[in-house]
C-alpha cells in the first residue's frame, strides 16, 4: 500500500513540474518557386495566439502550453492551408515549414479556403494523407506505418504478425515506396523477396512528417505500381542545437540524434536494435529473430533557389532456430520447415531541387541493394551434406536517375521528366522440392544486368473558378531485358482524372488509367542450364486497368465522408508452371517469390465499393471508420476465374481516440475481415519421398482457393501519458494488440507420431504401407491448426531531449 501511495505521489509531483514554454516556428513559401511569402497570417486554432511572417517568410509563436495544435496559414491570392496535429513540447521547437499554392482563378485580395483533407489535380480520389501523430498513437500498430495503412478502406490483411499491403484485391508485390522522392524497394525487415511485406517496419517514425497513400489515381511520375504508392515525407533536423530522442518498446530500443551543421545544414540520424531473440528464447519459441536498422537525412539549403537532400536507410536481419524449443507438435513443425535466413539491404540517394520563377527542377540519384540468403537441412542436421534441402543466395542492385520538371503556365500545371535505371541481379539456388507434379532438384546460378528507362508527362488545369479540375497524364516504360519489353509504346500508360465541386462541401471525383509493372527479378532471373527460362517464355510487363469514381462530402467539423467504387483488370500476370497457380495469389508469407518457370498468361479482376468516414482532431476526438465490399479473382490453369487469396469480401475498420486532460490519450482499433480463401492439401503429401524433403503438406492447386479460413475479428487498445518538462519530455504508453485473443487458424499437416507421458511426440512417423514400393509408401498424417493471432501487450517509453 505504501508503494501505491508513493507511486501516486510521484505522478502528481511530475505533473506539477511541467513547464509551458513551447514554440512553433517555420517559414512560409510559395510552393511553386520557394520564394518567401511576407506578412502571411499564422493562427493557432483554439487559442488567441498568432503572428505574421516577416520579410523572409519566417515566423515564430512563443509561450505555448505543450500539446497538439493546428495552425492556419493564409495570404491573399493563395489557397489557405491548415497544418494539423503539431506536437509542441518544451524539448525543442516544432518546426513547421508551410508551402502555399497560388489560387489561379480568384482575385488577388481573396483568400481561398481549402479542404482539411489533401486533394490534388492528379489524384482527386483514392488518396489519404497520414500524419505522424496518427502513426504514433495508432493502437496495435507499434509505430509501424504499414499497420496504420491497414485501417484504411480497401486494404486486406493476412497473418496478424505480418504487415503485407494488399490493396483492392492486388498482390503484396504491387506496391511502391518513395522516401523524400527516392524510391525504396521495401520498408520492412525480413522482407519477402519478390513481394514487399514482412513482420516489422523498417522506417523510423521519428523522421516522418506525413505520408501520402495512393490506392489509385497514380501520378505519371510514379511508375511500376499496380495497387498502391506510398510517399513518405521526412522532416528536417532541428536548427537550433543538438537534440536526441530515446525510444524503448516491447521489441526494440533506438536512439535518434538531430541538429545543425553550420547555418545552412541540418541532420537526422538514428539506429535501432531489437531484443526479440532474448524474449523469444525466454518464451521457448522455436525461432530467434534479430533486426537492426539505420536511417539518416541531411538537408543543405545554400540559398532559397537551391536545396539538397541526402538520405540513407539500411537493415541487417538475422534469423536463427532455437532447436531446444521442440516440446510441442506445432514447435516441431516450425523447426522442420523454417530455414535460417539472414538478410541485409540498404538505400542511399540524393535529391537536388532547383527553383525558378514559375516552377522547379528535381534531380534524383539513388542506389539500393538487397542481399537475401536461406539455408535448410533435413531435420536441421548439417553434419551430413546430403541433408541439404535449400541453399539460396540472391542479390538485387539498382542504380537510378530521375529528372523531372514542374511548372505553371497561366492556368496550366505541367510535370514532365525521364528516368533511367541500371540493374544487376544474381541468384545461386539449390533446392530439393516435391510438388503434386513430382520430385525435382533445382540447382543453378544466374546473373544478368539490364537498363530500364521511362518517359512521363502530366498536364492539369482548373476551370469554372476552380470548381472543375482536369488532369491528363501519360507514361512509357521499357527495358533491354528482352524484345517483348524493349518497345516503350507497348507500355503506353495513359491516365485521366476529373473532379467537380457540386457545392462547397460536395464533390464528384473520377479517375481511369492503365498501369504497367515489371515482374519480380526472381522471375526474370530463373535459369535452367544456360537459359533464362522465363525470357524464353516471353515474360512481359504486367498490365492493370483502373476505373474509379466516387462522391466526397467535407463537413463543417473537419470530417470527411467518401464513397468510392473501383474496377481493376489484370493481364499478362506470371503463371507458375510448377504449381499451376498465378503469382498474384502468393506473397503473404516468408520466403522467396517467383523463383521458378512462369508464362505470362494469367488474368485477374477485382471490383468493389468503399465507404470512409474520417474525423480530424476536433474537440479532443479523432477517428476513422471504413467499410469495404470487394471481390478479387484470378484465373486458374483452365482459364476460369476463381477467388484469389485476397478475396476478403467484407472488411470493417473503426479506429477512434480521445484526448483527455493532463495529456492522457486513449485509442481503440477494431477490425473485422471475413474469411480469406485457402487451398486444400494434395493426397501426395503423405508419400514418404515427398514428406522427408518437404516436411509439410503439398497444396492441391487443382482446387485452388476452394475452401475458406476463419473470419478475423480483432480489437487493439492503446493508452498514452505524456509529461513535458523545461528541457525534455517523457511519453509512456501501453499498447495491447488483439485484446480478444482472436486467432485465425489455417490447417497444416504433421506426422501422426506416438506421444510420451508428457505429450511430447517421439519416434519416427508411422508408415501405413511399409511393404509397398518406396515410391508408394505413405506416412500417417494429421491436421494441426496453425493459429495466427494472440494477445500481445507492449509497454514503451520515449524520452525527447
Amino acid at each position: 500500500m505504501k508503494v501505491h501511495y508513493f507511486f501516486c505521489f510521484l505522478l502528481l509531483a511530475i505533473s506539477q513540474l511541467q513547464a509551458q514554454s513551447g514554440i512553433i516556428k517555420g517559414k512560409v513559401t510559395n510552393a511553386l518557386n520557394n520564394e518567401a511569402i511576407a506578412f502571411a497570417s499564422i493562427l493557432v486554432e483554439g487559442t488567441d495566439k498568432g503572428t505574421t511572417s516577416d520579410l523572409d517568410g519566417n515566423f515564430e509563436i512563443l509561450d505555448l502550453t505543450p500539446a497538439l495544435y493546428n495552425i492556419k496559414v493564409s495570404y491573399v491570392g493563395f489557397n489557405e492551408k491548415t497544418v494539423y496535429e503539431i506536437q509542441v513540447t518544451n524539448a525543442k521547437p516544432a518546426i513547421v515549414n508551410v508551402q502555399l499554392e497560388e489560387s489561379i482563378a480568384q482575385l488577388e485580395e481573396v483568400v481561398v479556403r481549402a479542404s482539411p483533407f489533401k486533394k490534388t489535380e492528379e489524384s482527386p480520389l483514392s488518396l489519404r494523407t497520414i500524419g505522424v501523430a496518427e502513426i504514433q498513437r495508432n493502437p496495435g500498430a507499434n509505430r509501424d506505418i504499414s499497420k496504420v495503412v491497414q485501417t484504411l478502406p480497401g486494404v486486406t490483411t493476412t497473418a496478424s504478425f505480418r504487415n503485407d499491403l494488399i490493396i483492392r484485391g492486388g498482390a503484396p508485390n504491387e506496391n511502391r515506396f518513395f522516401l523524400d522522392g527516392i524510391e525504396v524497394p521495401n520498408i520492412n525487415h525480413f522482407v519477402t523477396q519478390g513481394a514487399s511485406g514482412g513482420p516489422v517496419g523498417l522506417l523510423n517514425v521519428n523522421f516522418i512528417q506525413e505520408v501520402d497513400f495512393f490506392s489509385g489515381a497514380f501520378p505519371a511520375n510514379r511508375g511500376n505500381a499496380l495497387s498502391s504508392v506510398l510517399e513518405f515525407r521526412q522532416r528536417e533536423g532541428r536548427d537550433d542545437r543538438l537534440g536526441a530522442t530515446f525510444m524503448a518498446g516491447a521489441t526494440d530500443i533506438g536512439l535518434t540524434l538531430e541538429g545543425p551543421i553550420g547555418d545552412k545544414t541540418t541532420f537526422l540520424v538514428s539506429a535501432r536494435r531489437s531484443y526479440l531473440q532474448f524474449l523469444f528464447e525466454a518464451l521457448e519459441l522455436p525461432f530467434l529473430p534479430t533486426y537492426n536498422d539505420f536511417q539518416a537525412k541531411v538537408t543543405i539549403k545554400p540559398d532559397t533557389k537551391n536545396e539538397f537532400t541526402f538520405i540513407g536507410l539500411g537493415a541487417i536481419d538475422q534469423f536463427e532456430l532455437n532447436l531446444e524449443a521442440n516440446d510441442t507438435e506445432d514447435k516441431q513443425f516450425l523447426l522442420d520447415n523454417l530455414p535460417v535466413s539472414p538478410q541485409w539491404n540498404y538505400t542511399t540517394g540524393v535529391v537536388y531541387k532547383r527553383y525558378r520563377q514559375n516552377g522547379y527542377w528535381t534531380f534524383v540519384l539513388s542506389r539500393n541493394m538487397l542481399n537475401n540468403e536461406a539455408e535448410k537441412y533435413f531435420k536441421n542436421d548439417d553434419s551430413d551434406p546430403d541433408n541439404l534441402i535449400l541453399d539460396y543466395k540472391s542479390q538485387e542492385i539498382e542504380n537510378k536517375l530521375r529528372i523531372e520538371n514542374t511548372s505553371r503556365f497561366g492556368d496550366y500545371k505541367l510535370n514532365y521528366g525521364a528516368g533511367y535505371q541500371y540493374v544487376r541481379y544474381n541468384n545461386r539456388t539449390f533446392n530439393r522440392i516435391f510438388t503434386n507434379a513430382g520430385a525435382q532438384t533445382v540447382n543453378y546460378f544466374s546473373e544478368f544486368d539490364m537498363s530500364k528507362y521511362a518517359l512521363f508527362a502530366q498536364l492539369s488545369r482548373k476551370f469554372l473558378d476552380e470548381r472543375l479540375s482536369l488532369s491528363l497524364g501519360v507514361r512509357m516504360d521499357a527495358n533491354n531485358y528482352s524484345d517483348e519489353m524493349n518497345n516503350p509504346l507497348d507500355q503506353f500508360s495513359p491516365r485521366f482524372s476529373l473532379s467537380y465541386a457540386l457545392s462547397n462541401e460536395f464533390a464528384f471525383n473520377f479517375n481511369t488509367g492503365i498501369y504497367y509493372q515489371l515482374p519480380p527479378y526472381t522471375v526474370l532471373g530463373y535459369q535452367e542450364g544456360d537459359e533464362l527460362v522465363n525470357k524464353g517464355n516471353d515474360i512481359r510487363y504486367i498490365r492493370n486497368t483502373h476505373l474509379v469514381a466516387g462522391l466526397e462530402w467535407n463537413t463543417a467539423s473537419r470530417s470527411k465522408i467518401t464513397l468510392e467504387g473501383y474496377l481493376k483488370n489484370w493481364d499478362d500476370y506470371p503463371f507458375l508452371l510448377r504449381d499451376s497457380v498465378s503469382l498474384a495469389n502468393l506473397g503473404g508469407n516468408f520466403g522467396v517469390l517467383g523463383n521458378e518457370p512462369v508464362v505470362p498468361t494469367s488474368q485477374g479482376r477485382s471490383y468493389g465499393l468503399e465507404f470512409l468516414f474520417q474525423q480530424r482532431l476536433f474537440k479532443g476526438f479523432y477517428g476513422i471508420a471504413s467499410y469495404t465490399l470487394g471481390w478479387s479473382e484470378f484465373t486458374d490453369k483452365q482459364g476460369n476465374f476463381v477467388p484469389s487469396s485476397w478475396d476478403a469480401r467484407h472488411i470493417i475498420n473503426v479506429a477512434v481516440g480521445k484526448k483527455f486532460g493532463n495529456n492522457w490519450e486513449v485509442g481503440l482499433n477494431w477490425r473485422f475481415q471475413s474469411a480469406l480463401p485457402d487451398t486444400p492439401f494434395d493426397e501426395a503429401s503423405a508419400l514418404v519421398i515427398n514428406w522427408d524433403v518437404n516436411g509439410r503438406g503439398i497444396r492441391d492447386f487443382d482446387r485452388i482457393n476452394s475452401i475458406r479460413q476463419e473470419a478475423s475479428n480483432t480489437l487493439d487498445i492503446r493508452v498514452d501519458k505524456k509529461w513535458f518538462f523545461e528541457k525534455w519530455s517523457l511519453n509512456l504508453y501501453i499498447d495491447i494488440e488483439n485484446v480478444t485473443g482472436n486467432a485465425v487458424t489455417r490447417n497444416e499437416l504433421i506426422l501422426d507420431r506416438p506421444l510420451d507421458k508428457d505429450d511430447r511426440p517421439i519416434g519416427e512417423g508411422i508408415i501405413t504401407n511399409p511393404d509397398a514400393p518406396i515410391n508408394q509408401q505413405c506416412y500417417l498424417l494429421k491436421n494441426i491448426e496453425d493459429a495466427q493471432g494472440t494477445l500481445v501487450p507492449s509497454i514503451g517509453i520515449m524520452i525527447e531531449l
